[in-house]
């Protein structure tokens, strides 16, 4: 192919194609020119759009002669299909015989699409990821066991120090740590971070976080002693704005303008100090780091964990014997069946009880717990065929719960099997229906998380972060509202919310890749790539798609790029 003359011109608006609501619109415009030793011949222009086993011709563009030359524009909305992804935009330039197909020239216009809304998570199962947990089950009491609980507790120090002292305000923390636990004794996961603050006093021991930690750690005693090593955690930060940066979030002492010139500094990748600096001149800000500097002298106690019951021996064997009778005999309460339910960990056996209780009571409870197995079940085959059965069956016991009792969970579940069958409009319906029907804040999280996502891949980005307004344990939660806000072009709130799903699953991935979206958009290559690398390497499911992002087009050559997809 001769290098480009009558194309050398030509123009894509936008220069990277951009997925806007269902949509893919763009224009391609240009001229040829016409030289006494380059007038073409019968000249011809046309566009295509095509990857592997799909394409689709956009046709030829009209040529209105000029003087010097040919002039063309087309414009162009495509409906978007899931091949676009990768599909490559060319046009194509063709002179002499009309019968001849070959092209005499041709240029890519686009590689990709750039549709971050499409990374939204609804609970879609992607081989070597951690399968997602679907389903909300009916427990037996108001306290929904299947929903982990996660608190965070502040123990205060004083300037400098590391000595834990037994204050007013940290003799009630440690009566909340208590009572949590008490109501939540199967402990997953517990983390103690010492923290310092920007602070002179505070800076003159590097390990003084550290310290904290382990004195915070000494003062729990047996209440830490008891943990595996995989669930006791302990670490420490300093010369970091993160810690800031969440208590701002709830601040109220400045105005909204202000705390964003602060997120604006806190988010510029200068170092540490030349932050520090710039914060300081800010007008506001000695009053900010008056209220919340304190704060920041301090050990913070994160604890992940959820309610454990189960029958006592007498009651399993009453159990045993009535499973595996079909005399219609039982000796249990519905408490009971319910309570040996969820106490199991094993799928099997809650399909067994949830199945044996359909036989002797009418409730919603069984077929809508019955219906969160199918649907797990579900999630462990990659077959789509053997996933649409369980789907089914899910959706005739969710039927059967709703006509003995309308409860919201059935609602929730029906939405959340309808959006991984992508009938995202029904799907939204049967979750706001249930969002009315409860005022659980446990239930409301789940359920309006789920919504946030499909408001995302409706193009509703503003009502999807009002959505996420809840405490969240679940990495995904956090990245789909860091999309959210980056959609909205909220970079700030992104980056925090994108950072939290890196605290909260290093191995999930997708966070370091949201982090890597901000940095390329702001133009910081080398920032964009460290975070791509490590998106790659927590999750290699990310490196196809990074390979055909068009918002990393421009570091895509680069050797380091080539690194950061190939390394195992």
């Amino acid at each position: 192919m001769p290098e480009n003359k009558f194309l050398k011109d030509v123009q894509l608006t936008p220069s990277k194609l951009k997925l806007e609501g269902d949509s893919i619109r763009f224009t391609v415009m240009g001229t040829i020119p016409i030289e006494s030793v380059l007038t073409p011949k019968n000249p011809k222009v046309s566009l295509s759009y095509h990857a592997e086993g799909n394409e689709l011709s956009l046709g030829e563009l009209e040529l209105k002669r000029e003087v010097a030359s040919y002039k063309y524009e087309g414009r162009f909305s495509l409906k978007f299909e899931p091949w676009m992804t990768g599909a490559t935009l060319e046009v194509f330039f063709y002179q002499g015989k009309k019968e001849d197909l070959k092209p005499f020239e041709k240029q890519v216009l686009a590689k990709g699409v750039i549709a971050p809304q499409l990374m939204v998570k609804l609970g879609e199962v992607y081989p070597d990821e951690p399968i997602p947990v679907v389903g909300l089950f009916i427990t037996s009491g108001a306290l929904d066991k299947e929903l982990i609980r996660n608190e965070e507790f502040s123990f205060l120090f004083d300037l400098g120090s590391s000595a834990y002292k037994s204050s007013d305000a940290n003799l009630a923390t440690l009566k909340r740590l208590d009572a949590f636990l008490e109501a939540n004794p199967d402990v997953q996961d517990f983390k103690i971070t010492g923290l310092q603050s920007p602070e002179i006093g505070e800076g003159r021991d590097a390990s003084l976080g550290m310290k904290r930690a382990e004195s915070v750690s000494k003062m729990l005693g047996a209440r830490v002693s008891r943990l595996s090593e995989s669930q006791f955690k302990m670490d420490s930060r300093r010369n970091d704005w993160f810690d800031l940066r969440l208590l701002l979030r709830d601040y109220k002492g400045i105005s909204t303008n202000r705390k964003d010139e602060l997120y604006a500094v806190l988010m510029n990748q200068e170092s540490y100090l030349e932050q520090n600096e710039r914060l300081k001149k800010i007008p506001g800000f000695s009053q900010v780091a008056q209220d919340l500097y304190p704060r920041l002298r301090a050990a913070r106690v994160e604890i992940t964990s959820k309610p454990r019951a189960g029958l006592d021996m007498q009651q399993s064997i009453k159990l045993k014997e009535a499973l595996t009778k079909n005399d219609g005999t039982n000796a249990l309460s519905f408490a009971e069946w319910a309570l040996a339910a969820e106490s199991t960990q094993s799928i099997e056996e809650k399909a067994a009880i949830y199945s044996k209780m359909t036989e002797f009571f009418r409730s919603p409870l069984p077929y809508n717990n019955m219906a969160v197995v199918r649907m797990r079940q579900a999630q462990r085959t990659l077959d789509q065929g053997s996933k649409e059965i369980l789907w089914e069956e899910a959706l005739r016991l969710l039927a059967q719960a709703y006509r003995i009792e309308p409860t919201p969970h059935t609602l929730h579940n029906q939405g959340q099997i309808l959006a991984l069958m992508g009938d995202y409009w029904e799907a939204y319906k049967k979750l706001s229906d249930a969002s009315t029907m409860s005022l659980n804040p446990n239930f409301l999280q789940h359920n309006e998380a789920l919504r946030g996502a499909l408001d995302i891949l409706r193009g509703d980005y503003k009502l999807a972060t009002l959505r996420f307004d809840y405490r969240f344990t679940d990495p995904k939660d956090f990245f789909n509202k860091g999309i959210a806000y980056y959609m909205l072009g909220d970079f700030p709130n992104a980056n925090m919310a994108f950072e939290e799903s890196v605290i909260q699953g290093r191995s999930f991935g997708y966070g370091y890749y949201g982090l890597a979206m901000i940095a390329a958009a702001g133009g910081q290559q080398e920032v964009a790539l460290i975070q791509l690398k490590k998106a790659i390497e927590s999750n290699r499911q990310l490196a196809s798609r990074a390979y055909t992002d068009p918002l990393f087009y421009e570091i895509r050559e680069s050797s380091e790029f080539a690194a950061a997809l190939t390394e195992k």
